[in-house]
């Protein structure tokens, strides 16, 4: 039998690390279909609203943050959209080459997150510094007014800790026998989403410290539209059926059944409306763009559910492996694969994803 460690999920946790079959480098693919669909997005905002004004000196060294970087080439392409956007700009207001400020990139994720293998993916071309910045973007990173742009994709869905009372038995949000909050009850929906509140706050004020004035806070998350029901949302659907994968195994005495009520994914799917409210929250950002975009992970064919088990396992292996123990892991996920077969029929709109284009500007 896997470990009986009884204890919640730890706060920090990496996607997997390296460059093998199941590494979050090799299967962020879809990170990237999303992530493509924001760039003319990305250089219309810094177009309109960036203030070069502050630092279009080649004296300058202009700061950027990717908070929660992951590992893999993906951050790299989105600096390069970035930095490409700033440039033209400056160009756009009469600087010449030379008058262009240096560049210097941080890259920032857990201490646990393989900036190693992250750090292979450098392109020998790059026009900038590198440097990286372990720890949580739910807190404070760098210096007061040190950063000019922060960039985030598919990172704040990521919430700092599970909601304490989808854990607690006998609360009205005891999440028992499920490991995510779609098709759980009202009271565990309201948990997960307070708790997302509560670190999009904290996010806020830590980036609201150290975004120099004029500068930007571009983000991606996922999303869903207003009114949603949260029980089509398309992850939900696999978290389900990992979930119920974990009930059959302790059925069969391979893991605790307590571990189970024990695990929750720390993630909470947002909406425009929601996040607009939350932003209002803060007075230290005006909001430059709050967009919906939609993308679609398989165009063309069956639903491959393949692909998108072994997403869920680059993303959730290294957290299920403490809380489970290692040695559960193959069986675990060979029970997903044959699961999700179900899913290859459904409706058209499953396959769609949508994602949150969010830039915000520090008053």
């Amino acid at each position: 039998m896997a470990s009986n460690n009884t204890a919640s999920l730890p706060k920090s946790f990496s996607m997997n690390g390296g460059n093998g079959s199941y590494s979050y480098s090799n299967n962020s693919t879809v990170q990237r279909i999303a992530s493509m669909t924001a760039e003319a997005m990305i250089e219309e905002v810094i177009g309109d609203s960036l203030d070069i004004e502050k630092f279009s000196t080649p004296l300058n060294t202009l700061r950027i943050a990717d908070l929660g970087c992951s590992v893999g080439p993906n951050t790299y392409i989105a600096m390069q959209y970035i930095i490409g956007a700033i440039e033209k700009k400056c160009i756009s207001k009469g600087l010449s080459r030379s008058q262009l400020p240096d560049f210097q990139v941080f890259f920032n994720d857990q201490p646990t997150n393989d900036f190693n293998t992250l750090f292979t993916f450098i392109p020998p071309e790059k026009q900038y510094f590198v440097a990286a910045v372990p720890g949580s973007f739910h807190g404070q990173l760098f210096p007061k007014f040190s950063i000019y742009i922060v960039y985030s994709s598919f990172a704040f869905h990521w919430l700092s800790e599970v909601p304490k009372e989808v854990l607690i038995k006998h609360s009205p949000a005891w999440n028992k026998g499920r490991i995510f909050y779609n098709s759980a009850s009202k009271e565990v929906a309201e948990a997960y989403a307070s708790q997302f509140a509560k670190d999009i706050d904290s996010i806020l004020k830590a980036r609201a410290k150290e975004i120099i004035r004029g500068g930007m806070m571009i983000s991606l998350l996922i999303a869903v539209p207003d009114g949603y029901d949260n029980s089509k949302i398309g992850v939900g659907l696999l978290y389900d059926a990992l979930g119920s994968s974990l009930l059959d195994m302790a059925h069969e005495g391979l893991i605790n059944a307590d571990l189970v009520d024990t695990f929750n994914v720390p993630m909470y799917v947002t909406c425009p409306k929601e996040m607009e409210r939350l932003i209002k929250n803060n007075d230290c950002f005006s909001i430059e763009r709050l967009k919906l975009l939609e993308y679609e992970s398989d165009v063309d064919g069956p639903l491959d559910t393949r692909k998108h088990v072994i997403h869920i396992r680059a993303a959730l292996e290294c957290m299920i492996t403490a809380h489970f123990g290692n040695e559960i892991i193959d069986e675990l996920f060979d029970r997903l694969d044959q699961k999700a077969t179900v899913y290859r029929h459904l409706d058209a709109s499953y396959r769609k994803g949508h994602l949150l284009f969010l830039a915000l500007k520090r008053q």
